[in-house]
């Protein structure tokens, strides 16, 4: 006897209901891939972002002034030639020292102070300061700081957080150790690509009073600096210190 099925089973997924939880699948995974990009780009956390009005992105517009950053855990020669060119256009700047290089440039520190720049603290081992203690930070600071006093007898005050990186603790150190955490306004690049037109271009693009810009001692930097200086003295916006500049 053949079987009658009952006309009231539950209906099949429609071909429209599939669809519809397949669109709800795919933007549940953008919004997880953006975010996940976001982060990975743009690397901020709440201690990050409570600490931004800290740190020092631009200097002061009203002074006429702009500053010349060079971080600096390597390249000594590279830096006794930036000094000569910052001495053919009478321009400072002021180089960031990594204590690692330090501890055997001896010579190179004494030499960027007698050239009338200004020396500011990156940190003794390039480290992730975002993600140290706030000890470590302080350790990390501390360390070089001693140590450039020890070569110069200067007192250091100004910190740049190795790649720009920092955290609650790095202000808290910063604080406590009486530094300034100092960022940048125009970033080079420098230390990733090797042509100095383009260094030339981020350095110069919409010039203005009170910024800061940063490079590292690399010979595509040596190449694009002298055009870069030009570029700010042609502006009539001389090239000082941080100090100067934030001041």
């Amino acid at each position: 006897m053949k079987k009658v099925l009952p006309n009231n089973l539950p209906p099949k997924p429609t071909s429209r209901k599939v669809a519809e939880l397949i669109s709800s699948l795919v933007i549940v995974l953008t919004i997880v891939a953006l975010a996940f990009i976001t982060g990975v780009t743009v690397p901020q956390d709440n201690s990050t972002a409570s600490v931004g009005n800290f740190a020092i992105y631009k200097g002061n517009a009203e002074r006429g002034g702009a500053a010349l950053m060079f971080n600096v855990y390597e390249g000594s020669d590279i830096v006794m030639e930036i000094l000569s060119i910052l001495r053919k256009y009478s321009a400072k700047a002021t180089f960031f020292i990594g204590g690692i290089w330090a501890e055997n440039n001896r010579e190179a520190i004494v030499a960027i102070l007698e050239a009338g720049q200004e020396l500011g603290c990156h940190g003794y081992l390039h480290k992730d300061h975002a993600k140290l203690s706030l000890e470590q930070n302080k350790e990390e600071i501390v360390k070089t700081n001693r140590l450039i006093k020890e070569i110069t007898g200067k007192t250091v005050t100004l910190f740049a957080p190795p790649s720009g990186s920092f955290g609650e603790n790095t202000e808290k150190a910063c604080r406590a150790l009486g530094q300034k955490m100092i960022l940048w306004t125009k970033d080079t690049i420098d230390w990733r690509d090797a042509d100095p037109a383009l260094l030339i271009k981020r350095a110069t693009k919409d010039i203005a009073s009170g910024d800061l810009i940063l490079m590292h001692p690399k010979t595509q930097t040596i190449k694009a600096l002298p055009e870069i200086i030009e570029a700010y003295q042609h502006a009539n916006i001389s090239l000082l210190t941080v100090s100067e500049v934030i001041g």
